[in-house]
């Protein structure tokens, strides 16, 4: 507890600020920074995997940039719910409609646990074909196969945790889920090296033998993964079940309600179909990656992962506005939720574009943090290069269609993810890679990143945004309340 209340004074938690009122600078700094945090230990997830594997085996590290895509689509598949839930508790929060807000993250914990479970059981039959599909070389294919068959298998866990912190940062508290993921990652990176290289010690007599990890390769990466993002599950599980912090969830509330599920679904289908545009842009660049030698689909990977560290601050400050924007709608002020939104992008832009200039003359050192195969340091420099000028523009984009998410209007933050990366991104990258080679798909990443910011901001401008209030028409709660002296749960 001592640890926790010394971060608590350097964060601050949303027991010390309020979303709806006051300064919009302060609370937004004080809701982003454990979130950047927070998104930078999910990327040591990766970063772990494609360091040791970089280390252990070059095909390994191909087999990941693979890998990845279709964990990030299972996953997008099923984050319509963690989005609805987000933002249905963000709204009734700000409305100040509590027994509201706890029967929609009872809710979405229960859906969530049972759509991980399908998609899990779905990829982990599927897995080869879609790899094979995708493009994988025989030499590639088995250990990506490998790999996504483990990650299938816990799913349950990486999504389940992940659900929790949403619905944590939907309630405005950022700094727990935070604490819970340190202990996480630190745990996944201890482990990696062991599962992946093996470590065994040979005991002298009396006690004869061997103790220790076997040599797993790509698929001890996962495991260690499956089983740290387990770990994090149980104690976010546990913690709001307890309700010391933050949103508080409770057995009585978890029976399936299908009337509640509409309401889920209608509000995170489009969720879903942004997260699934992503996906399906990473995968379709993929079978255009795939037609070119290995160290071109290491680069690839090694690239897309530094730009999931370089966006955190701009993925973090979105779901900071998305609660914001969330927690004003509920309070009817969305004057102030524009004005969030407004200062995310001006900052974000500034703050990525510095980020770009630097990481434009550092690309071959960077590159060089994952592998020793020069090959590949050069094509991943040459990737790095061409994008880094353009990352101010995904700071733009970010801000306005987390503002568009927590005013529930998740079908336009779809719209725009779809345009930007299904009729943008992915045909220059098809067009461009013939004449071009693969520099024709890195200036697909830079040309789709201005013309999606400047088409959001646009749209945004527009004020559809201010139209409709989720927390109208709520289920009736009746049935479910709980005299308060019965004990709870």
């Amino acid at each position: 507890m001592g640890v926790y209340h010394r971060i608590k004074s350097v964060f601050r938690g949303p027991d010390e600020f309020d979303l709806t009122s006051g300064s919009i600078g302060k609370p937004l700094f004080f809701l982003a920074m454990p979130i950047v945090i927070t998104n930078l230990f999910q990327t040591a997830y990766n970063l772990a995997d494609t360091f040791w594997l970089g280390q252990y085996d070059t095909d390994a590290l191909a087999a990941i940039s693979f890998a990845f895509p279709m964990v990030f689509l299972l996953i997008s598949l099923g984050m319509g719910i963690s989005v609805a839930g987000s933002v249905l508790v963000a709204q009734y929060t700000g409305a100040n409609k509590e027994r509201e807000a706890e029967y929609a993250a009872s809710q979405t914990v229960t859906f969530a646990v049972l759509v991980s479970i399908v998609l899990g059981v779905i990829g982990y039959f599927s897995v080869e074909t879609f790899l094979s599909v995708m493009g994988a070389s025989t030499d590639v294919l088995p250990l990506a196969t490998s790999y996504m068959e483990v990650i299938s298998l816990g799913l349950l866990f990486m999504f389940g945790f992940a659900v929790f912190v949403s619905l944590m940062r939907g309630y405005g508290d950022t700094i727990t889920p935070m604490l819970v993921m340190f202990g996480s990652v630190v745990f996944n990176i201890i482990l990696d090296p062991f599962l992946i290289f093996g470590w065994t010690v040979v005991q002298d007599a009396p006690l004869v033998g061997t103790v220790g990890f076997p040599e797993l390769g790509i698929e001890g990466a996962a495991i260690a993964t499956v089983f740290s993002r387990a770990l994090a599950l149980v104690v976010g599980l546990a913690i709001m079940f307890r309700g010391n912090r933050g949103v508080q969830i409770h057995l009585r509330d978890m029976a399936p309600d299908r009337t509640y599920l509409r309401r889920l679904v209608r509000i995170g289908a489009p969720a879903s179909v942004e997260g699934m545009g992503r996906a399906l842009s990473m995968n379709l660049l993929l079978v255009i990656v795939a037609l070119f030698p290995d160290t071109v689909v290491a680069a690839y990977g090694i690239g897309t992962r530094v730009f999931s560290v370089v966006f955190l601050p701009a993925i973090a400050i979105a779901r900071g506005v998305e609660t914001m924007t969330g927690q004003n709608v509920g309070a009817d002020k969305p004057d102030r939720a524009e004005r969030a939104a407004k200062l995310s992008a001006t900052v974000l832009f500034i703050i990525l574009s510095v980020v770009g200039v630097l990481v434009w003359f550092t690309a071959a050192p960077i590159a060089g943090l994952f592998t020793t195969d020069p090959a590949v340091v050069e094509i991943t420099s040459q990737f790095l290069r061409y994008v880094a000028l353009t990352f101010g523009f995904i700071g733009i984009m970010r801000a306005y269609t987390g503002s568009f998410r927590g005013a529930g209007k998740t079908l336009i933050a779809a719209a725009l993810s779809v345009l930007m990366f299904g009729l943008i991104r992915f045909p220059i990258a098809w067009f461009a890679a013939d004449p071009l080679g693969e520099t024709g798909i890195w200036l697909s990443f830079a040309v789709s990143n201005v013309v999606g910011a400047v088409i959001t901001y646009a749209w945004y401008q527009r004020g559809t945004w201010r139209e409709g209030d989720l927390t109208e028409g709520k289920v009736d709660l009746d049935r479910t309340t709980v005299d308060a002296s019965s004990g709870g749960d």
